[in-house]
């Protein structure tokens, strides 16, 4: 009798261990699938684009480690005759696209419209902002 109740235990403890073992793998599975979601819904998601506006104020290249392109438009909603916007609001971009550089530092002081990409949230390397610009025309 007591040989039958030492092979008991050990599998009794096997199949514990099996079956922990199976939790812990649906369980990292799960985990893993729903933080890629979200770091797709977060950073890689479109939530909206559009066409923005207004006088280019501002455009540089800045950063510490990852240099990246952020500009700044004033949209006015009141302009008066002297093309002066008096009710503005910032509306601030990163060009994720180094080759848009030159049209944007060309056109710094003048009306543009631009096409932008809303994410949820900004990756550092592409930019402080989550509006991505990546085209620009000249407004008449």
């Amino acid at each position: 009798m007591a040989s039958e109740t030492t092979s008991a235990k050990p599998s009794i403890r096997r199949e514990f261990v099996r079956k922990t073992k199976k939790v812990f793998r649906w369980v990292l599975t799960l985990l893993i699938v729903f933080l890629g979601t979200f770091i797709y819904w977060k950073y890689f998601y479109t939530y909206s684009e559009g066409y923005r506006a207004g006088l280019l104020q501002k455009f540089s290249n800045k950063g510490t480690f990852f240099k990246t392109y952020e500009g700044e438009i004033i949209l006015s909603s009141v302009s008066s005759k002297a093309d002066v916007a008096i009710a503005s609001e910032k509306f601030l971009f990163s060009v994720p696209r180094k080759n848009l550089s030159i049209q944007f530092d060309t056109l710094q002081g003048r009306n543009v419209i631009v096409h932008y990409v809303e994410k949820n949230g900004p990756v550092f390397w592409r930019g402080d902002s989550r509006y991505l610009v990546d085209s620009i025309a000249v407004r008449k």
